[in-house]
């Protein structure tokens, strides 16, 4: 049933607010504490602003949960400017991984998502905006193998970057709510924004459930709401118009 999609996504939260707490209660959390982020990162002004962007944008190509880098980007510059830097590196860091896939690594890709591949690629088919929009807003699910298997399939490059930057927005606000919330008005913060997670994560997964139409892209998501899993066809192969295989790449 879809509670437990909404349950991980809770898991999630909680582990980042344990976080916060450590940086905020711990010497090692020192490290992070308002002190040193104004010296090296916020007080070196452009090139502070710049630093944290590439980091952000280097690690979330490589896999890093798009959730942390917004909670650090609130905690280090503040609820509006850091939802602003963690949105611009977690979507530089899809474009990258997109890239990636679809223009040096497409043979390692193909091998090891070939499954998910064929679900991404008939997921998004017919509407890549609009279901890219459904995947992104869901509280769970792998950003980075969804980036590397929509590199390898069929779908236009704009589209997929254009949903994936609107779909990011409402876990972001979030994150780097709750972020911000670790040394400013921390009890409403975090209860806030842990409502807000609660509110965005029942949307996105009525909005998938509503119009998703039959469709999976992702075997796990699929089990999670009750479904069989990993089926995009009769026996498990892919549905009509979806032979990645036979099919070239969709225009960067």
């Amino acid at each position: 049933m879809s509670a437990k999609i909404l349950i991980r996504g809770l898991v999630l939260f909680v582990s980042v607010v344990v976080l916060g707490v450590l940086i905020k209660t711990t010497e090692w959390g020192a490290v992070f504490d308002q002190d040193w982020i104004d010296t090296y990162v916020r007080g070196r002004g452009v090139r502070g602003l710049a630093l944290f962007l590439a980091l952000g944008w280097a690690l979330t190509s490589f896999g890093l949960p798009r959730q942390l880098v917004s909670f650090l980007a609130g905690h280090a510059f503040g609820f509006a400017l850091g939802t602003g830097l963690a949105l611009a590196a977690t979507t530089l860091g899809c474009i990258t991984a997109f890239m990636f896939a679809r223009l040096l690594g497409r043979d390692m890709v193909a091998r090891r998502f070939s499954d998910r591949i064929r679900r991404i690629d008939g997921f998004l088919s017919e509407n890549p905006l609009a279901m890219t929009l459904l995947i992104r807003f869901l509280p769970l699910g792998s950003n980075f193998a969804t980036n590397l298997a929509a590199g390898v399939s069929g779908v236009r490059a704009v589209s997929f970057f254009t949903g994936s930057a609107i779909g990011f927005v409402p876990q972001t606000v979030v994150f780097a709510l709750l972020g911000s919330g670790i040394s400013l008005d921390p009890g409403f913060r975090i209860t806030f924004s842990a409502v807000l997670f609660v509110v965005s994560g029942l949307l996105g997964i009525h909005l998938y459930r509503r119009y998703r139409h039959g469709k999976t892209f992702d075997e796990e998501v699929e089990k999670q709401f009750g479904g069989p899993g990993g089926k995009s066809g009769p026996e498990g192969k892919p549905g009509p118009g979806s032979d990645i295989e036979s099919r070239p790449a969709g225009n960067p």
